[in-house]
């Protein structure tokens, strides 16, 4: 029987807001701390945060902006919350941020509309303003678990945070939404069914399709820059006792994401396979700019589930790569559209402490 995995809080970071304001982070120069040996595809590396948990920054289509979460005690920040910042044009320039959501219960998954005036994102606050309790984790032999919670609805704000559309009104979690390149379809995960599965909704009629109908969790979904294909993260529980598990759980609104392996389709949800074969958690999916790679978060080479780190395969799951070499965790890598720079978060160059921050570098191929 495999031993509990060993995952980090920051594996599926949520996000809610508390207010608006513009903050101010201080530059430094790359040093080892921020760059280790043999990441051999960053260049120019920037930490733009410093402080709390900062996670799935994800960038405006014309490249200007990054939309991400973050929370941090000391300032107030109990619970995740959405926030925009400028991109710094050069290397060393401040990073500056805003919040844009509603201060109000916990949000996550943030994401731009093509137009940049608007972006989408999941909030439990119509449930209640105050941040949702996290599950207690000693009931289930301390496993890490992931709550998904039924307050969650996915929302289109503009970047000023004012509500436009509540997007989703189904009873149960409606959450990780990301739209195609032409803004027209978003693809989120819902439990609506009765299983945790991803969904397409058309933007201008809101009509709905599930795309995904096989037993376990299928989440945090993106479409490939020609907008005809998607790559996802998924668990499929398989033996007698495993779909036990994963069925007790979801009826408690909760979910062990110790398992996954990272899968393709096409748009509409047809041709589903799965490329990595790596067990333990293989996550945070993501194309390249040319449609003909991915990347993502694995914590395959290590037994009891830690460090972390950013590997790159082809379409087909071949040729995998090793990006980054942080003892820690790296994750949430999203290249800009011209492929030219990466942003990832990462707990590298901390002081020994638990912050993820995000990390800005240029792009060698």
């Amino acid at each position: 029987m495999k031993k509990p995995l060993i995952i980090v809080s920051a594996i599926f970071l949520l996000a809610a807001l508390s207010s608006f304001g513009v903050r101010f982070s201080v530059q430094q120069t790359p040093t080892d701390s921020i760059q280790y040996a043999n990441e051999k595809h960053f260049k120019n590396i920037q930490q733009l945060t410093f402080g709390g948990d900062n996670a799935e920054a994800y960038w405006s289509y014309d490249g200007k902006y990054i939309i991400f979460q973050r929370n941090n005690p000391k300032e107030g920040i109990n619970c995740d919350q959405i926030f925009i910042g400028k991109v710094p044009e050069k290397f060393g320039d401040p990073f500056k941020y805003r919040m844009v959501s509603t201060g109000k219960g916990r949000t996550t998954c943030s994401y731009f509309l093509p137009d940049g005036k608007h972006f989408i994102y999941g909030s439990t606050h119509l449930g209640a303003d105050t941040c949702p309790p996290l599950p207690d984790r000693s009931k289930y032999g301390n496993k890490y678990i992931w709550p998904l919670y039924d307050s969650y609805d996915i929302f289109l704000a503009d970047t000023s945070g004012k509500i436009i559309k509540q997007l989703t009104t189904e009873k149960g979690y409606d959450a990780e939404g990301t739209l195609s390149p032409d803004g027209k379809k978003m693809i989120f995960t819902s439990v609506r069914d009765g299983d945790i599965d991803l969904y397409v909704m058309d933007m201008k009629t809101y009509k709905v399709k599930r795309i995904t109908n096989t037993l376990g969790y299928d989440g945090g979904a993106w479409f490939s820059p020609d907008g005809k294909k998607i790559v996802w993260r998924a668990s499929r529980p398989k033996t007698k006792e495993e779909i036990d598990e994963y069925k007790s759980l979801l009826k408690e609104n909760l979910v062990a994401p110790t398992h996954m392996e990272v899968f393709v389709a096409n748009a509409d949800g047809t041709d589903q396979h799965q490329i990595t074969f790596l067990e333990q958690a293989n996550w945070a999916p993501n194309f390249t700019p040319d449609g003909k790679h991915i990347i993502f978060c694995s914590n395959h080479e290590y037994k009891y589930g830690f460090p972390f780190n950013m590997y790159l395969t082809d379409i087909n799951g071949k040729g995998l790569e090793k990006i980054s070499r942080d003892k820690g965790f790296d994750a949430f890598p999203m290249f800009s559209p011209d492929g030219k720079k990466i942003i990832f978060s990462s707990n590298r160059n901390n002081g020994g402490g638990h912050g993820i921050n995000l990390f800005l570098a240029d792009w060698v191929k």
